[in-house]
């Protein structure tokens, strides 16, 4: 498998369907409208690939904004799914951080914030595997980052329950009764423990909000080996 980068509006009708039929196996409530609609606000799709073959995929907006007076990037998350086939290996999120390095040379003088929706454990999961610092975390204060709150409010307006924490579509989308189990050694897991705490509305497809610097000091050893060499660096 490999992953590859493409504008959204250079995908064929044959890669859209592709996207659709792999969202629609996993999620109920999937809707051609939505799907086409969550799209088009896209303006990056990763495509997870095995000899053409579509086995995952990522769509992202990053864009420019302003907080507090300042200039921030953002990588803003949309639909993102791999087949089963796909699970547990590296390929997902080597590529994202890969595709992620590239844009952000594009603002390459901003800080990088990763403005995340998930309704799901395992996405959840990511963030403490490959960053240090991020919101919502088990072990931090519960209280809404201003700059989350700011984001989260523009990106997404009304939708955004701040006091909750969560987005809640008026077609959401549902993980399938098999995929919505989690498994009791999963429980135990703290940082799933919490999210299903933190987002208990999950299997009805609320969508918790999540926020992470994207910068190589806010790493873990395993996102700095998905990283690979800095600028500079010679190997």
């Amino acid at each position: 498998m490999k992953g590859r980068l493409v504008p959204r509006e250079a995908l064929s009708a044959a890669q859209r369907d592709a996207m659709f039929a792999l969202l629609a196996l996993h999620f109920e409530g999937v809707a051609r409208e939505r799907f086409e609609a969550d799209l088009a606000e896209k303006n990056w799709v990763l495509l997870i690939e095995d000899e053409r073959r579509l086995c995952g995929f990522s769509t992202l907006s990053f864009y420019e904004t302003r907080y507090r007076g300042e200039a921030v990037a953002v990588v803003y998350s949309g639909d993102t799914i791999e087949e089963r086939g796909a699970w547990g290996t590296p390929e997902l999120p080597r590529s994202w951080i890969a595709a992620v390095r590239s844009l952000q040379r594009q603002s390459p003088r901003v800080p990088l914030y990763w403005l995340l929706l998930t309704s799901g454990f395992r996405t959840y999961r990511f963030l403490p595997v490959f960053f240090r610092e991020f919101f919502p975390h088990p072990e931090r204060p519960p209280d809404v980052p201003a700059r989350l709150a700011f984001l989260a409010e523009e990106r997404l307006g009304a939708r955004y329950l701040k006091q909750r924490g969560i987005v809640r579509f008026a077609q959401p989308q549902r993980l399938r009764a098999e995929l919505a189990e989690v498994p009791e050694s999963r429980r135990r897991d703290p940082y799933v423990a919490f999210f299903l705490e933190r987002n208990p509305g999950w299997r009805e497809g609320d969508e918790l909000v999540c926020l992470t610097e994207i910068a190589y000091s806010n790493l873990t050893p395993a996102g700095r080996r998905m990283w690979g060499p800095r600028e500079g660096d010679t190997a």
